[in-house]
């Protein structure tokens, strides 16, 4: 999965970072949805132009199994699958999640040195008006560190939810604790990858309805990215149905 990220993809987006649970219910929820955004931007990282972004949940008493995928317009562009599966009770979250990108081995291949999937552990706390998670990869394709071993690539993020001028907004400032070629893949080699402790993802976002009819309406949101590591900036734009 590695080369696949580098040359194009991996994680959210917007998206991906919590899996997306609810509090605990009594009775089985399930949803389906779509995002459509002008590019994908995960982590700090550029992984594609304008994309189709699909997701199907199902949740039981805290417990939740999603999926959700992303493909672009280009036919360039690499589709990415993910399976998460979490568990949340109060703040506290926790999931495992498989990533998986088209060119490479197929979909049903696993070994460790013949695959395209990543599996990430993740672990978090919502405090209401602070969420804190961390992610590391635990299997499959992994990059490497300063010394060349597996880097068990991690990524910390914290959130911080507000609403100012009718808007809800969303701050996030997201940081890789140790080296890995993982992240941060860039062209100049001085900003390649992170060679120890190095911020990747400070963004800004905002969320609103915007009105069609006097029945219907179409959640839109807007973000803007900036990654210190890669001197990359990017703003984003989305429509949810």
């Amino acid at each position: 999965m590695k080369k696949s990220f580098r040359k194009t993809t991996f994680l959210s987006a917007l998206a991906i970072a919590v899996p997306a649970m609810g509090m605990a219910q009594d009775k089985v929820k399930a949803s389906v949805g779509a995002d459509f955004v002008s590019g994908y931007i995960w982590r700090g990282q550029d992984l594609g132009g304008v994309s189709i972004q699909p997701t199907l949940s199902v949740s039981y008493k805290g417990f939740s199994l999603s999926a959700w995928g992303t493909a672009g317009i280009e036919k360039e562009d690499t589709k990415e699958i993910d399976l998460t599966l979490g568990y949340t009770t109060g703040g506290f979250s926790i999931s495992v999640t498989d990533y998986w990108f088209n060119g490479g081995p197929g979909y049903f291949h696993y070994g460790s040195h013949n695959t395209n999937h990543t599996f990430e552990a993740q672990i978090g706390y919502d405090f209401g008006p602070l969420t804190l998670n961390w992610y590391t990869n635990f299997a499959g394709t992994d990059g490497v560190n300063n010394e060349g071993d597996r880097a068990y690539s991690s990524y910390i993020s914290a959130t911080v939810p507000f609403t100012l001028a009718g808007l809800e907004w969303t701050a996030e400032i997201g940081a890789t604790p140790w080296a890995t070629d993982f992240y941060n893949y860039s062209e100049d080699p001085v900003c390649n990858g992170s060679n120890g402790f190095a911020v990747c993802d400070i963004s800004l976002g905002a969320a609103k309805e915007i009105r069609i009819t006097d029945s219907f309406s179409v959640p839109a949101f807007a973000k803007v990215t900036v990654n210190p590591r890669t001197e990359g900036a990017y703003f984003v734009f989305g429509l949810s149905f």
